[in-house]
Protein backbone atom coordinates (compact mmCIF):
# COMPACT_ATOMS: atom_id res chain seq x y z
CA UNK A 1 0.00 0.00 0.00
CA UNK A 2 2.78 2.57 0.80
CA UNK A 3 4.45 1.76 -2.35
CA UNK A 4 1.19 2.38 -4.04
CA UNK A 5 0.87 5.58 -2.38
CA UNK A 6 4.66 6.29 -3.19
CA UNK A 7 3.76 6.04 -6.71
CA UNK A 8 1.02 8.09 -6.80
CA UNK A 9 2.82 10.94 -5.11
CA UNK A 10 5.58 10.95 -7.80
CA UNK A 11 3.00 10.96 -10.79
CA UNK A 12 1.62 13.87 -9.07
CA UNK A 13 4.76 15.73 -8.01
CA UNK A 14 6.04 16.80 -5.07
CA UNK A 15 3.34 17.08 -2.41
CA UNK A 16 4.03 19.40 0.29
CA UNK A 17 3.17 18.07 3.66
CA UNK A 18 3.44 20.44 6.47
CA UNK A 19 5.64 18.89 9.96
CA UNK A 20 6.53 20.68 12.95
CA UNK A 21 10.23 22.42 12.43
CA UNK A 22 11.93 21.20 15.54
CA UNK A 23 16.12 22.20 15.55
CA UNK A 24 16.92 18.81 15.85
CA UNK A 25 18.80 18.32 12.18
CA UNK A 26 17.60 14.27 12.30
CA UNK A 27 13.93 14.89 12.80
CA UNK A 28 11.40 14.67 10.14
CA UNK A 29 8.29 13.68 9.43
CA UNK A 30 10.11 10.32 7.82
CA UNK A 31 11.77 9.68 11.14
CA UNK A 32 8.71 8.39 12.36
CA UNK A 33 6.80 7.66 9.02
CA UNK A 34 9.36 6.40 6.37
CA UNK A 35 9.27 3.99 3.59
CA UNK A 36 8.20 0.17 4.16
CA UNK A 37 11.32 -0.73 6.09
CA UNK A 38 14.53 1.61 6.40
CA UNK A 39 17.23 -0.56 5.95
CA UNK A 40 15.39 -1.54 1.72
CA UNK A 41 14.13 0.76 -0.92
CA UNK A 42 13.19 0.57 -4.39
CA UNK A 43 13.03 3.29 -6.54
CA UNK A 44 10.28 3.42 -9.00
CA UNK A 45 10.82 5.86 -11.71
CA UNK A 46 14.46 6.30 -12.41
CA UNK A 47 15.56 9.81 -13.88
CA UNK A 48 17.46 10.54 -16.97
CA UNK A 49 20.80 12.01 -16.87
CA UNK A 50 22.80 14.44 -18.97
CA UNK A 51 25.78 13.61 -20.87
CA UNK A 52 28.15 16.35 -21.52
CA UNK A 53 31.92 17.08 -22.91
CA UNK A 54 34.66 18.75 -21.20
CA UNK A 55 35.66 21.94 -22.62
CA UNK A 56 39.14 22.26 -24.06
CA UNK A 57 40.10 25.64 -22.98
CA UNK A 58 42.20 26.05 -19.48
CA UNK A 59 40.49 29.46 -17.91
CA UNK A 60 38.77 29.09 -14.87
CA UNK A 61 36.54 32.00 -14.93
CA UNK A 62 34.00 30.23 -12.42
CA UNK A 63 33.83 27.58 -9.56
CA UNK A 64 30.87 25.38 -8.51
CA UNK A 65 31.74 23.99 -5.44
CA UNK A 66 29.27 21.15 -4.54
CA UNK A 67 29.04 19.22 -1.34
CA UNK A 68 26.77 16.39 -0.35
CA UNK A 69 26.41 16.52 3.58
CA UNK A 70 27.11 12.98 5.24
CA UNK A 71 27.43 11.72 1.17
CA UNK A 72 30.09 8.40 1.34
CA UNK A 73 30.91 6.96 -1.43
CA UNK A 74 28.85 3.98 -0.17
CA UNK A 75 25.56 6.35 -0.32
CA UNK A 76 26.66 7.28 -4.23
CA UNK A 77 27.08 3.52 -4.77
CA UNK A 78 23.79 2.21 -3.51
CA UNK A 79 21.84 6.03 -5.42
CA UNK A 80 23.41 4.74 -8.49
CA UNK A 81 21.95 0.90 -8.20
CA UNK A 82 18.16 2.60 -7.56
CA UNK A 83 18.33 4.74 -10.07
CA UNK A 84 18.74 1.46 -12.78
CA UNK A 85 23.04 2.01 -12.95
CA UNK A 86 23.20 5.78 -13.51
CA UNK A 87 23.48 9.14 -12.40
CA UNK A 88 25.07 12.80 -13.55
CA UNK A 89 28.21 12.11 -11.87
CA UNK A 90 29.26 9.26 -14.12
CA UNK A 91 30.55 12.41 -16.40
CA UNK A 92 33.24 12.72 -14.06
CA UNK A 93 36.71 11.19 -15.23
CA UNK A 94 39.06 13.03 -12.69
CA UNK A 95 38.41 11.51 -9.59
CA UNK A 96 40.54 12.15 -6.26
CA UNK A 97 40.05 11.19 -2.44
CA UNK A 98 40.50 13.55 0.60
CA UNK A 99 40.75 12.44 4.14
CA UNK A 100 38.58 14.45 6.72
CA UNK A 101 40.14 14.54 10.39
CA UNK A 102 39.61 17.27 12.13
CA UNK A 103 42.30 19.29 14.35
CA UNK A 104 41.39 17.14 17.36
CA UNK A 105 38.89 14.31 16.28
CA UNK A 106 39.35 11.49 13.89
CA UNK A 107 36.02 11.36 12.76
CA UNK A 108 35.22 15.19 12.01
CA UNK A 109 31.40 17.20 12.26
CA UNK A 110 30.55 19.37 9.56
CA UNK A 111 31.93 22.73 10.85
CA UNK A 112 35.49 21.09 10.85
CA UNK A 113 35.18 19.47 7.59
CA UNK A 114 33.43 22.46 5.84
CA UNK A 115 36.29 25.00 7.49
CA UNK A 116 39.02 22.65 6.09
CA UNK A 117 37.35 22.49 3.00
CA UNK A 118 36.55 26.42 2.84
CA UNK A 119 39.91 27.83 4.39
CA UNK A 120 42.26 25.39 3.85
CA UNK A 121 42.80 24.94 7.50
CA UNK A 122 41.63 22.15 9.84
CA UNK A 123 40.63 22.71 13.07
CA UNK A 124 38.38 21.81 15.75
CA UNK A 125 35.14 20.01 15.67
CA UNK A 126 32.44 22.78 16.30
CA UNK A 127 34.62 25.72 14.93
CA UNK A 128 33.51 27.66 12.01
CA UNK A 129 36.27 29.02 9.66
CA UNK A 130 38.85 29.94 12.44
CA UNK A 131 42.37 28.12 13.38
CA UNK A 132 41.95 25.81 16.51
CA UNK A 133 43.08 29.21 18.37
CA UNK A 134 39.88 31.08 17.01
CA UNK A 135 41.69 33.22 14.40
CA UNK A 136 39.58 33.67 11.50
CA UNK A 137 41.00 32.04 8.52
CA UNK A 138 39.94 33.17 5.36
CA UNK A 139 37.36 31.59 3.17
CA UNK A 140 37.39 30.92 -0.40
CA UNK A 141 34.24 32.93 -1.00
CA UNK A 142 35.99 35.57 0.74
CA UNK A 143 38.72 34.93 -1.75
CA UNK A 144 36.61 35.28 -4.88
CA UNK A 145 34.83 38.63 -3.49
CA UNK A 146 38.21 39.74 -2.63
CA UNK A 147 38.94 39.04 -6.44
CA UNK A 148 36.40 41.08 -7.39
CA UNK A 149 34.00 37.85 -8.39
CA UNK A 150 30.54 37.27 -6.59
CA UNK A 151 29.79 34.67 -4.34
CA UNK A 152 26.54 32.43 -2.92
CA UNK A 153 25.35 29.39 -1.76
CA UNK A 154 22.31 27.28 -2.20
CA UNK A 155 21.61 24.47 0.36
CA UNK A 156 18.23 23.20 2.00
CA UNK A 157 19.52 23.26 5.39
CA UNK A 158 18.70 26.14 7.35
CA UNK A 159 21.38 29.14 5.79
CA UNK A 160 23.20 29.20 8.98
CA UNK A 161 24.00 25.42 9.48
CA UNK A 162 27.29 24.64 9.44
CA UNK A 163 28.56 23.77 5.95
CA UNK A 164 26.91 27.21 4.48
CA UNK A 165 28.28 29.27 7.76
CA UNK A 166 31.65 28.57 7.34
CA UNK A 167 31.95 30.22 3.22
CA UNK A 168 30.72 33.56 5.22
CA UNK A 169 31.38 33.63 8.72
CA UNK A 170 33.65 32.96 11.66
CA UNK A 171 32.71 31.79 15.26
CA UNK A 172 33.90 29.72 17.57
CA UNK A 173 30.95 27.52 18.00
CA UNK A 174 28.73 26.41 15.03
CA UNK A 175 25.91 26.92 17.93
CA UNK A 176 26.19 30.69 17.62
CA UNK A 177 23.53 31.49 14.73
CA UNK A 178 22.20 34.54 15.76
CA UNK A 179 26.14 36.03 15.50
CA UNK A 180 26.41 33.63 11.97
CA UNK A 181 23.48 35.67 10.44
CA UNK A 182 24.65 38.79 11.22
CA UNK A 183 27.64 38.09 9.66
CA UNK A 184 26.25 36.71 6.59
CA UNK A 185 24.43 39.81 6.07
CA UNK A 186 27.31 41.59 6.11
CA UNK A 187 29.87 39.29 4.11
CA UNK A 188 29.37 40.90 0.84
CA UNK A 189 27.50 37.46 -0.42
CA UNK A 190 25.50 37.98 -3.59
CA UNK A 191 22.70 35.35 -3.56
CA UNK A 192 21.57 32.68 -0.64
CA UNK A 193 18.88 30.25 -0.30
CA UNK A 194 17.53 27.47 1.96
CA UNK A 195 15.85 28.08 5.38
CA UNK A 196 16.22 29.83 8.39
CA UNK A 197 14.04 32.78 8.57
CA UNK A 198 13.93 32.73 12.43
CA UNK A 199 17.93 34.14 12.60
CA UNK A 200 16.80 36.76 10.02
CA UNK A 201 13.32 38.25 11.48
CA UNK A 202 11.60 37.19 14.99
CA UNK A 203 15.20 36.98 16.67
CA UNK A 204 15.56 36.78 20.29
CA UNK A 205 17.70 40.03 20.66
CA UNK A 206 15.13 42.15 18.75
CA UNK A 207 16.95 42.29 15.62
CA UNK A 208 15.55 42.92 12.63
CA UNK A 209 17.69 41.67 10.19
CA UNK A 210 15.75 41.33 7.29
CA UNK A 211 15.21 45.59 7.37
CA UNK A 212 19.18 45.61 7.56
CA UNK A 213 19.25 43.43 4.81
CA UNK A 214 17.06 45.56 2.76
CA UNK A 215 18.36 48.43 3.44
CA UNK A 216 22.26 46.97 2.08
CA UNK A 217 20.09 46.70 -1.27
CA UNK A 218 19.20 42.67 -0.98
CA UNK A 219 15.94 41.34 -2.36
CA UNK A 220 14.62 39.31 0.71
CA UNK A 221 11.74 36.64 -0.62
CA UNK A 222 10.68 33.66 1.57
CA UNK A 223 8.56 31.80 -1.16
CA UNK A 224 10.48 30.43 -3.67
CA UNK A 225 7.72 31.87 -6.07
CA UNK A 226 9.46 35.20 -5.44
CA UNK A 227 12.97 33.65 -5.64
CA UNK A 228 12.29 33.06 -9.21
CA UNK A 229 10.63 36.29 -9.93
CA UNK A 230 13.59 38.45 -8.97
CA UNK A 231 15.40 39.49 -11.78
CA UNK A 232 19.30 40.70 -10.92
CA UNK A 233 21.02 40.28 -6.78
CA UNK A 234 21.88 40.83 -4.36
CA UNK A 235 18.91 38.10 -3.15
CA UNK A 236 18.27 36.63 0.04
CA UNK A 237 16.00 33.67 -0.06
CA UNK A 238 14.65 32.20 2.94
CA UNK A 239 11.88 29.26 2.18
CA UNK A 240 11.41 27.97 5.90
CA UNK A 241 11.65 28.71 9.30
CA UNK A 242 14.60 26.33 9.82
CA UNK A 243 15.61 23.33 7.47
CA UNK A 244 13.61 22.97 4.12
CA UNK A 245 11.04 20.20 3.84
CA UNK A 246 12.48 17.06 3.11
CA UNK A 247 13.02 16.05 -0.85
CA UNK A 248 9.60 14.14 -1.29
CA UNK A 249 8.10 16.85 -0.03
CA UNK A 250 9.76 20.14 -1.01
CA UNK A 251 9.92 19.47 -4.64
CA UNK A 252 12.61 21.23 -7.02
CA UNK A 253 13.58 24.05 -4.70
CA UNK A 254 17.29 23.38 -4.45
CA UNK A 255 17.60 22.93 -8.64
CA UNK A 256 15.80 26.38 -9.12
CA UNK A 257 17.49 27.96 -6.28
CA UNK A 258 20.93 26.84 -8.55
CA UNK A 259 18.73 28.03 -11.71
CA UNK A 260 18.66 31.79 -10.39
CA UNK A 261 22.09 31.54 -8.69
CA UNK A 262 23.50 30.84 -12.32
CA UNK A 263 21.26 33.80 -13.49
CA UNK A 264 22.29 36.63 -10.96
CA UNK A 265 25.68 35.25 -10.28
CA UNK A 266 27.13 35.42 -13.43
CA UNK A 267 29.11 38.13 -14.68
CA UNK A 268 32.20 39.25 -16.53
CA UNK A 269 34.61 38.86 -13.75
CA UNK A 270 32.75 35.37 -12.58
CA UNK A 271 31.32 33.72 -9.42
CA UNK A 272 32.11 31.45 -6.85
CA UNK A 273 29.14 29.39 -5.80
CA UNK A 274 28.48 26.71 -2.80
CA UNK A 275 25.75 23.69 -3.01
CA UNK A 276 24.78 21.55 -0.63
CA UNK A 277 22.79 19.07 -0.65
CA UNK A 278 22.45 19.29 2.91
CA UNK A 279 20.08 16.68 4.22
CA UNK A 280 21.62 13.64 2.47
CA UNK A 281 23.34 13.85 6.30
CA UNK A 282 19.99 13.42 8.18
CA UNK A 283 19.09 10.16 6.44
CA UNK A 284 22.37 8.90 7.50
CA UNK A 285 21.81 9.72 10.98
CA UNK A 286 18.37 8.61 10.80
CA UNK A 287 19.57 5.25 9.34
CA UNK A 288 16.84 5.29 6.55
CA UNK A 289 17.81 4.55 2.77
CA UNK A 290 14.67 6.24 1.43
CA UNK A 291 15.52 9.31 3.21
CA UNK A 292 19.10 9.01 2.42
CA UNK A 293 18.33 8.31 -1.45
CA UNK A 294 16.09 10.95 -1.97
CA UNK A 295 18.18 13.34 -1.21
CA UNK A 296 21.06 12.22 -3.33
CA UNK A 297 18.52 12.10 -6.06
CA UNK A 298 17.92 15.76 -5.75
CA UNK A 299 21.22 16.72 -5.10
CA UNK A 300 22.38 14.36 -8.42
CA UNK A 301 19.37 16.17 -10.73
CA UNK A 302 20.63 19.65 -9.51
CA UNK A 303 23.91 18.28 -10.41
CA UNK A 304 22.63 17.82 -14.30
CA UNK A 305 22.00 21.26 -14.63
CA UNK A 306 24.99 22.68 -13.24
CA UNK A 307 26.58 20.66 -15.74
CA UNK A 308 24.67 21.41 -18.64
CA UNK A 309 24.64 25.14 -17.82
CA UNK A 310 28.77 24.53 -17.25
CA UNK A 311 29.25 22.85 -21.08
CA UNK A 312 27.55 26.08 -22.50
CA UNK A 313 29.75 28.31 -20.43
CA UNK A 314 32.93 26.67 -21.29
CA UNK A 315 35.42 28.47 -18.29
CA UNK A 316 33.79 26.68 -14.92
CA UNK A 317 35.16 24.07 -13.07
CA UNK A 318 32.78 22.06 -10.70
CA UNK A 319 33.80 19.69 -7.90
CA UNK A 320 31.40 17.82 -6.02
CA UNK A 321 32.72 15.78 -2.98
CA UNK A 322 31.42 15.48 0.65
CA UNK A 323 32.51 16.91 4.30
CA UNK A 324 32.05 13.27 5.89
CA UNK A 325 30.13 10.28 5.15
CA UNK A 326 27.33 9.41 7.89
CA UNK A 327 25.43 6.64 9.15
CA UNK A 328 28.47 3.37 8.37
CA UNK A 329 26.42 2.64 5.84
CA UNK A 330 26.79 -0.96 3.78
CA UNK A 331 25.57 -2.53 0.52
CA UNK A 332 24.36 -5.45 1.30
CA UNK A 333 22.70 -6.32 -1.79
CA UNK A 334 19.78 -5.63 -4.20
CA UNK A 335 19.51 -5.29 -8.08
CA UNK A 336 20.62 -2.71 -10.71
CA UNK A 337 17.89 -3.88 -12.90
CA UNK A 338 15.42 -3.47 -10.53
CA UNK A 339 16.44 -0.44 -9.07
CA UNK A 340 16.23 -1.83 -5.56
CA UNK A 341 18.87 -1.99 -2.45
CA UNK A 342 19.52 -3.40 0.61
CA UNK A 343 21.88 -1.74 3.66
CA UNK A 344 23.23 -1.92 7.00
CA UNK A 345 24.05 0.55 8.89
CA UNK A 346 26.97 0.40 11.68
CA UNK A 347 26.38 3.83 13.64
CA UNK A 348 24.12 6.80 13.50
CA UNK A 349 26.99 9.30 13.29
CA UNK A 350 29.70 10.08 10.74
CA UNK A 351 32.34 7.75 10.17
CA UNK A 352 36.55 8.60 9.52
CA UNK A 353 36.35 7.16 6.05
CA UNK A 354 38.11 9.35 3.03
CA UNK A 355 35.83 10.87 0.44
CA UNK A 356 35.85 10.48 -3.41
CA UNK A 357 36.53 14.24 -5.48
CA UNK A 358 34.84 15.01 -8.52
CA UNK A 359 36.28 17.38 -11.01
CA UNK A 360 35.09 18.55 -14.06
CA UNK A 361 35.93 21.22 -16.40
CA UNK A 362 39.20 23.45 -16.54
CA UNK A 363 41.99 22.03 -14.55
CA UNK A 364 39.95 18.57 -13.33
CA UNK A 365 43.34 17.19 -13.36
CA UNK A 366 44.57 19.09 -10.58
CA UNK A 367 41.97 17.04 -8.39
CA UNK A 368 43.38 13.36 -9.13
CA UNK A 369 45.20 12.06 -6.37
CA UNK A 370 45.63 11.34 -2.37
CA UNK A 371 45.11 14.60 0.21
CA UNK A 372 43.59 16.22 3.33
CA UNK A 373 40.54 18.00 2.89
CA UNK A 374 42.11 21.33 3.55
CA UNK A 375 44.58 20.72 0.61
CA UNK A 376 41.61 19.76 -1.78
CA UNK A 377 40.71 23.93 -0.84
CA UNK A 378 44.48 24.99 -1.39
CA UNK A 379 43.77 23.80 -4.66
CA UNK A 380 40.78 25.27 -5.28
CA UNK A 381 42.20 28.59 -3.90
CA UNK A 382 45.02 28.63 -6.22
CA UNK A 383 42.38 28.84 -9.34
CA UNK A 384 40.78 32.03 -8.25
CA UNK A 385 42.26 34.79 -10.01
Amino acid sequence: MRKILFAVSLFMGFAYVANSQVLDRDRSKYAVNNFAEDDKYVMLEPYETVSVQEPKGRKVKNIIFMIGDGMGLEQISAAWVCNGGKLNLDNFTNVGIQRTYSANKLVTDSAAAGSALATGQKTNNGMISMNPDTVAVKSLAEEAMEKGKRAGAAVTCRVTDATPAVFFSHAPSRKLMDDIAVQMTNSGLYFLSGGGTKYWSGREDGVDLVGQAEAMGYTYVETKEEMMAVEEGPVIALMDEYELQPALDRGDILPSSVQKALQVLDNKKGFFLMIEGSMIDDGGHDNKAGKTMEEIFDFDRTLGLVLEWAEKDGQTLVIVTADHATGGMTLLGGSIDGQRIRVNYSTTGHNGVALPVFAWGPHAEDFVGIYENAELSDKIRALIK
